[in-house]
């Protein structure tokens, strides 16, 4: 009997511990609105990898969820397109890092606005929805503070045919490229 109970405790114990490192590991997330199509659409469901920003910064072109401005009740998901210290500017249907006009083969349409150049401050990513022309983000003048981001889109799950990873476009390239 008391082999039996120490069995238990010891499986329990494990039990907890798989689910406190997967709970700070990874995270489910819901898509709620329009604002990251085609990448993503309304109803999709998504796997977040929270721990590869453990190891690292979030880069140019990382879909990212993170924790709505003025609202820590809700999540909202966007690309990075500005990291701290970059230039960007919104002129002519193009976004333009470090002055650079970037490709974005993901985007639903160009942007319909314009926005004159600033700098992404210290610790904070300038964020865009991939549906330019309908998404609340950086370009209304707000930026994501390092300390409000929760992960990087990993994995798509629902609905089935949306299953696999999520693509990574590496803007960093573009920019080295050009020599900015």
């Amino acid at each position: 009997m008391k082999n039996l109970i120490k069995e238990v405790g010891i499986t329990l114990l494990l039990a907890v511990l798989i689910f406190i490192g997967a709970r700070s590991t990874i995270q489910t997330f819901y898509v709620l609105m329009s604002s990251m199509e085609p990448s993503f659409y309304e109803g999709q469901r998504l796997v977040v990898n929270k721990a590869v920003y453990f190891f690292g910064e979030p880069e140019r072109g990382d879909v990212i969820i993170f924790d709505a401005p003025n609202n820590k009740n809700e999540d909202f998901i966007k690309r990075v397109i500005g990291l701290p210290g970059d230039t960007v500017e919104i002129k002519g249907g193009e976004v333009y890092v470090n002055d650079v006009a970037i490709d974005e083969p993901y985007i639903k349409s160009a942007p319909a606005y314009t926005i004159p150049q600033r700098d992404v401050p210290d610790d904070s990513y300038f964020v865009l929805g991939d549906n330019r022309n309908n998404s609340n983000d950086s370009h209304n003048n707000w930026y994501v503070p390092r300390e409000n981001i929760i992960g990087k889109a990993w994995l798509s799950t629902w609905p089935p045919d949306a299953w696999g990873t999520v693509p990574d476009y590496d803007l960093a390239d573009q920019l080295d490229d050009a020599g900015a």
